[in-house]
This record gives structure tokens, sequence and C-alpha cells, in this order.
């Protein structure tokens, strides 16, 4: 069995953890619908503009 021989000290824990942390999504501002969307994601008023005018790409 894998077992420690020794307790860990609070800052190699502290280490260990330094990246388990949740980040904010990046958001940019789309001119097209006036809106703050996600990368790689359609929003909905994207699908309505879309399809009441087709020369939004």
């Amino acid at each position: 069995m894998a077992v420690q021989k020794s307790k860990k000290s609070k800052s190699k824990r502290g280490h260990r953890r330094s990246h388990n942390y949740l980040r904010l999504p990046v958001l940019f501002f789309d001119k097209n619908i006036n809106e703050y969307v996600l990368y790689h994601h359609v929003s909905k008023n994207y699908l309505i503009n879309k399809k009441k005018n087709n020369n939004i790409r």
C-alpha cells in the first residue's frame, strides 16, 4: 500500500491546492446583438435577429 512516511506540512498542502479554484467565464461584447456573450456559444437574441434579417453572420 502507498502510505506516506510523515504528515504533509500546511505549506505543501497549499502548493498542491494552489490551482484548485473556479475561474470567471470570459465574456465579449457582440456588437451585432448589443450583448455580452460567451465564446463558442450562441445566444437566443442572435438567433432571433438572424431570423429577422438574414444579413447577420
